[in-house]
């Protein structure tokens, strides 16, 4: 839940500061998708190393969802996570939309197709790049890779910035159901519409890592 809640108040609040939202009118430009992405790729780095030790630092129903399938952890945990996460990112949008409703900024940081994206385009980035994603979490958190586990916070956190990088001119990049559900109730409109896309997307995306990480692990 703190986890969560760091990462959407970190990250989506960036986003916000910089423009680099869904419901404003000024085009994102190079600056701001960087700025963007590095926010939520340092705020997975230090989460992962402050909880990464209590509850291996999830901060993502897909993540989560990857590691049912790969059977590292039971049902009942799983689901348990899955509504602390959606909990904890509801408490970080709520402290982000205090802040910006009284600053005159624009938005909660919510996903949503981007200018020229139809659904089909749109879900079709969420599945691929959560794939990509969650396929790095598997494999850097995996006991095969011995003393490489030290750094798998940092690669993670990489990783999220690199798949930010490509994905934001699609969706604003979710990657991360808890993350889109949260600010999507807040912000409402079209990213309220919408959402089911950052929901069904990531979730097929992880189930698809999942299966391809049994493969390549052989």
């Amino acid at each position: 839940m703190v986890g969560t809640m760091v990462l959407v108040l970190m990250g989506c609040g960036v986003a916000v500061s910089l423009n680099c939202t869904s419901d404003c009118s000024t085009v994102a430009n190079a600056a701001t998708v960087i700025g963007t992405s590095l926010a939520f790729g340092l705020a997975v780095v230090a989460m992962a190393y402050t909880i990464g030790g209590v509850s291996g630092c999830h901060i993502n129903p897909a993540i989560t969802l990857g590691c049912l399938l790969s059977r590292r952890m039971s049902a009942k945990d799983a689901a348990m996570y899955m509504v602390f996460q959606v909990i904890g990112a509801f408490i970080g949008s709520a402290l982000l939309y205090l802040l910006t409703s009284n600053a005159g900024l624009c938005g909660t940081g919510a996903n949503d197709l981007q200018d020229g994206v139809n659904v089909v385009g749109g879900l079709a980035a969420e599945i691929i790049f959560t794939f990509v994603f969650v396929l790095v979490v598997l494999g850097a958190t995996s006991k095969t890779n011995g003393a490489t586990n030290n750094f798998a916070g940092l690669a993670i956190g990489l990783s999220l910035v690199l798949v930010h990088l490509v994905c934001i001119r699609y969706t604003g990049t979710s990657v991360n159901p808890a993350r889109s559900i949260a600010p999507a109730v807040f912000q409402g409109g079209t990213a309220l519409t919408n959402l089911w896309i950052f929901i069904v997307g990531p979730f097929v995306g992880a189930a698809l890592s999942a299966g391809v990480w049994k493969i390549i692990k052989k």
